[in-house]
């Protein structure tokens, strides 16, 4: 054979053996994800950003080995409409999960389905929330609806529905454990929902941290007894007080035998339910563990109750709710440990992001309210840590303003798949690597559900570094604006106050821009609404008889109701 002609195939063989690595290379250079979300999770109960009520050193480790968000906000502060936006990459209007109540458009893209079509393993352990059959997973236990903390049930792809015994934030550890280990194909890159149902309500803590937690006394917070003076009629008419509004027996874990010798009318018709639905689950030894703590709480409160002022019911109140809210995340936060261990031991963690977040915020007592939903920054505001050794500095912190809206286009960039031109964030990796600019100066929120529990009103909203700009609808129609900087407990409304003229008319025209940029009114956003409004008119229950006058009275002037 010619001997030019053996030189060419020679190299020829060796760029086809080159290409090849390189390919090779770079499917394996892709990064794993791991996405780690709870429910309900305060960033005031996360150490890294304030120590005053709890430690959670193994959250605190992914700020320590990346970047901590001390901004990070949601697009709607509600359970499920917050995980479609995480997962469409798209506002509610344009989702369509608008609440908690109505149905998921199954035709919506969600990135794990790229992911999976990019050669990606996926899997998602824990709490959706909305639809038995996750798009986009080739592997999935999920707990039905909110789920329960003791012996819980899931749904799974395999095994059809099963009820495993234990404690739900161990037991949806375990089950991640063991898809690391066991099923997940060493050679290709993976992405991971962990998703727990703590801390949502009702807050029932570990049986090994029942006799701490029950003990413990917190600081209160300043605003507890917040008469709303300063604001308008959303906050003095939303129904999130600890005292009024929180269940004796599914939240204060007062059982129903107690209410009545006492004389506590319940709440609410799912009170006492609660407690039962929630604490009757649990099987003898689990039930021995809680009542040897929990008898001793409810004799003292049995002796004290009669001599209690409204006052002294509420600073009560508020230390029940956080001795049973801060106990559920003593062991988030050690089962987070836990896969962080995993990831480590394995050699994991270089090329693996590693996100902690919440599908919301929530108020721990400021207002005086539990719950979420408003624009106030408890409920809007949102934990986020992302580690991702290598590329992100360690210990670094930002200020900007990102959403969850973002978090797809992020984990599509990092994993160099196109995102879809209708995804409505953006990529945070110029904020995680320094790499590219970041020009975003505001963000925009908008929340539906109303009525119905909590009473929060229907409102829009801009939110900037500085101010809030609000507008409340419906069954209203009253704004508020809110310096961030000089009033950070959110007590004034300086909406009429003409040394805020100018700001005021310049968060005017960025709102109408940002409501046109999402396409907010747009043709697809009134689709959903309309549909939304025959939902609630035809499921009207739901709201509670009381606000029955309330819906009758939206219905007949519907059509200036959506904006």
């Amino acid at each position: 054979m010619n001997k030019s002609i053996l030189f060419v195939a020679s190299v020829m063989i060796t760029g086809l053996f080159s290409c090849q690595e390189k390919v090779e290379e770079k499917e394996n250079s892709r990064p794993n994800i791991v996405f780690i979300m709870s429910d309900d999770h305060a960033y005031q109960a996360i150490s890294a950003y304030s120590d005053k009520l709890i430690e959670t050193p193994n959250i605190d480790r992914i700020a320590e080995l990346g970047m901590l968000f001390t901004n990070a906000s949601v697009t709607n502060s509600i359970c499920a409409p917050s995980r479609a936006t995480i997962l469409t990459g798209k506002h509610s209007h344009i989702n369509g999960k608008v609440d908690n109540h109505f149905p998921f458009d199954t035709t919506n893209v969600t990135f794990p389905q790229l992911f999976q079509d990019a050669g990606y393993q996926t899997a998602m352990f824990g709490k959706l929330h909305f639809g038995n059959n996750p798009k986009g997973f080739d592997q999935f236990k999920i707990l039905p609806g909110q789920g329960k903390y003791y012996n819980p049930d899931f749904i799974t792809k395999d095994e059809g529905n099963i009820q495993v015994e234990g404690y739900v934030t161990d037991i949806i550890t375990d089950m991640t454990l063991n898809w690391l280990e066991n099923e997940r194909k060493k050679e290709d890159p993976f992405l991971l929902f962990y998703l727990h149902k703590a801390p949502h309500r009702e807050w029932l803590p570990a049986g090994r941290h029942v006799a701490e937690f029950t003990q413990r006394t917190f600081p209160e917070p300043p605003t507890l007894f917040d008469d709303y003076s300063g604001r308008g009629r959303a906050a003095h008419e939303a129904e999130m007080n600890l005292l009024k509004d929180m269940h004796w027996g599914g939240d204060s874990k007062i059982p129903p035998a107690v209410m009545d010798e006492l004389g506590i009318e319940p709440t609410s018709g799912w009170d006492k339910a609660a407690f039962e639905g929630e604490v009757g689950r649990m099987n003898p030894e689990q039930r021995a563990v809680w009542d040897e703590s929990y008898n001793k709480m409810i004799e003292e409160f049995k002796k004290a109750y009669p001599n209690m002022t409204e006052e002294d019911k509420m600073k009560w109140r508020y230390q029940r709710y956080m001795q049973d809210y801060l106990g559920t995340i003593k062991a988030v936060d050690e089962n987070v440990g836990r896969v962080l261990d995993y990831l480590e031991a394995n050699d994991l963690m270089e090329n693996t992001i590693i996100v902690y977040t919440s599908d919301q915020g929530f108020y721990l007592g400021e207002h005086g309210w539990f719950d979420k939903r408003f624009i106030y920054d408890e409920s809007f505001k949102t934990p986020l840590l992302v580690a991702w050794p290598g590329k992100v500095k360690a210990g670094s912190k930002t200020d900007e303003m990102v959403q969850n809206l973002d978090f797809a286009q992020t984990f599509l960039a990092a994993a160099g798949i196109d995102a879809p031109s209708d995804m409505q964030g953006e990529s945070l990796l110029p904020l995680l690597t320094g790499e590219g600019e970041w020009t975003r100066d505001a963000v925009y929120y908008h929340y539906y559900e109303y009525p119905s529990v909590h009473m929060v009103k229907r409102h829009y909203a801009i939110v900037t570094k500085e101010y809030k700009l609000v507008h409340y609808y419906f069954d209203a129609d009253e704004w508020e604006l809110i310096d961030r900087i000089n009033d950070p407990m959110e007590l004034k409304n300086v909406y009429d106050d003409p040394a805020y003229a100018e700001v005021q008319a310049e968060l005017h025209k960025k709102l109408d821009g940002l409501r046109e940029k999402y396409g907010d009114n747009s043709e697809i956003s009134q689709k959903y609404l309309n549909e939304y409004l025959d939902y609630l008119q035809e499921n009207n229950s739901y709201a509670g008889g009381k606000n029955k006058e309330l819906l009758d009275k939206i219905f007949e002037g519907r059509e200036l109701s959506n904006q």
